[in-house]
């Protein structure tokens, strides 16, 4: 009788083993399968964190950079059809500068106006008329070409205005027929910083020397264009002002 008493003690235990032993397992599998469930949605929450991030910076910032030097002085009314175009394209939050290129253009007496326009569209537009006065204020006093074309310091210039306004989209945008003549005194063996900004050369006017030599034009454009892109800048030449709404898409 003890001893049957004893085996059925044992298969007792036996089977409560294995009961014990099949309830760890679902435990187990319904861990793994509530661990699969956390990392699904950790993932599907990391992505609408991703998608709730700061929004792109769509704001727009412009340079007019126009060369006052030689025979470009008599395209300055250029400058005001640049102006108004870019007057009526820009918006708030956006911003815009104007400046030219003479002997020695990296100063801040080469700015002739600035403006980052205001929220409110009534201030807005009050800056725009502002923006313009001031440039026609400087197109009527102008009245002696300057000698030589310090056509890199104006770059310079407006690179660092570009670079000091927060603006997703930047743009230059070149008035000259692009011969730079230096002073002897002036050095600008330097490197110009145009990462992500799209510079317009516009109206580039051909010298009375490329009638002898066409092929000098040529040279010019294609040493610029080298020069903007080794400094990380887009190159595009739009020479008739009417196309200009046309080729450039102000993002």
């Amino acid at each position: 009788m003890t001893i049957h008493n004893a085996q059925v003690q044992y298969l007792v235990e036996r089977e409560l083993e294995k009961i014990e032993a099949l309830e760890q397992e679902r435990q187990l599998r319904r861990k793994a399968r509530w661990n699969k469930a956390k990392l699904a949605l950790g993932a599907v929450f990391a992505a609408f964190l991703m998608g709730c991030g700061e929004p792109a910076n769509q704001s727009r910032a412009a340079f007019i950079l126009v060369d006052i030097s030689g025979d470009y002085a008599g395209e300055l009314n250029k400058a005001r059809t640049l102006s108004n175009y870019l007057l009526a394209n820009l918006n708030s939050g956006d911003s815009l500068a104007v400046g030219f290129i003479d002997n020695s253009s990296f100063t801040e007496r080469n700015v002739i106006a600035q403006a980052t326009f205001d929220h409110r569209p009534s201030v807005t537009n009050q800056q725009k008329r502002e923006f313009q006065a001031s440039l026609d204020a400087f197109l009527q006093r102008f009245s002696v070409p300057s000698h030589h074309s310090d056509i890199t310091g104006g770059v310079l210039l407006a690179t660092d205005y570009l670079s000091e306004v927060d603006a997703g989209h930047k743009y230059l945008f070149l008035l000259s027929d692009l011969h730079e003549d230096l002073p002897p005194w002036l050095n600008r063996d330097v490197s110009m910083n145009l990462n992500n900004v799209q510079v317009v050369a516009v109206n580039v006017k051909r010298q009375r020397s490329d009638n002898n030599d066409p092929a000098a034009y040529q040279r010019r454009l294609t040493d610029w264009q080298e020069r903007i892109e080794a400094g990380g800048g887009h190159w595009q030449m739009v020479n008739d002002l009417a196309r200009l709404e046309n080729a450039v898409v102000l993002r």
